[in-house]
């Protein structure tokens, strides 16, 4: 997260939203770049709506919804073409992930 303090980053590269020194509008717009992340077919009114409510704008949320799909695309077409960044720190899988291998 550009902008933000070592604090915020390092919970967040572990998945540790609840932990991390963050407003509670930004934990729940995180829900639902979490939700649009792992399972975009589930996202449903209900979420989107709760961000509205925690203040965000339609805008925002749109943002949010584009630059999250952005970052799937771009994985995807990497991980296609074996693409490799040896220098980007990895970021752990989330934990069910972990518990299915």
């Amino acid at each position: 997260m550009q902008g933000e303090t070592d604090a915020v980053v390092e919970a967040l590269a572990i998945g540790n939203r609840d932990q991390a020194p963050i407003t509670g509008a930004e934990r729940t717009l995180l829900q639902l770049v979490e939700t649009v992340t792992r399972h975009a077919y589930r996202t449903a009114e209900a979420d989107v709506q709760a961000v509205r409510d925690a203040g965000w704008t339609e805008e925002q949320i749109a943002e949010a919804v584009y630059v999250t799909a952005l970052f799937a695309f771009f994985n995807r077409v990497a991980d296609a073409f074996g693409i490799v960044n040896e220098g980007y720190r990895q970021i752990p899988p989330f934990p069910e992930e972990t518990a299915s291998r």
